[in-house]
């Protein structure tokens, strides 16, 4: 099995397939969206961030959660998935978290994180849409 293009078949046709479609019509209003008090979102061109995180987290609008993933996971990360070979792919990350891991498991991980968010998004703009 080519296992390095499984791995970008999984994201691409999220991407392509799922989300993508789905931010078609995106207007300001609604990335900016607030519909519950403490929201985090890109205020000034800066993105609402703490680390350790509040606890609850905050709710996240579309415009902070796009600007999570594009900062990210997509800066040239397809094109790096594409370049990976079995011997890539085996090989320990060095990524802080997932210092143990092989790079297949961050490739994973990050993947989820597009679905997770990707996800979240779809459902603000059916909340949105569908609101009073």
């Amino acid at each position: 099995m080519d296992w390095t293009n499984e791995l970008d078949k999984q994201l691409s046709w999220h991407w392509e397939n799922a989300l993508r479609p789905r931010l078609d019509g995106l207007t300001d209003q609604e990335y900016f969206w607030e519909p519950v008090p403490g929201m985090w979102s890109v205020r000034s061109g800066r993105i609402d961030f703490s680390y350790p995180p509040p606890t609850p987290e905050p709710v996240t609008t579309i415009a902070w959660r796009i600007g999570h993933l594009l900062v990210g996971v997509f800066a040239q990360w397809i094109a790096g998935v594409r370049s990976m070979d079995d011997d890539g792919l085996h090989a320990p990350c060095d990524e802080h978290g997932f210092e143990q891991d092989p790079m297949a498991g961050l490739i994973l991980h990050i993947h989820r994180e597009v679905i997770h968010h990707g996800a979240e998004i779809c459902l603000l703009r059916d909340l949105y849409r569908w609101q009073n």
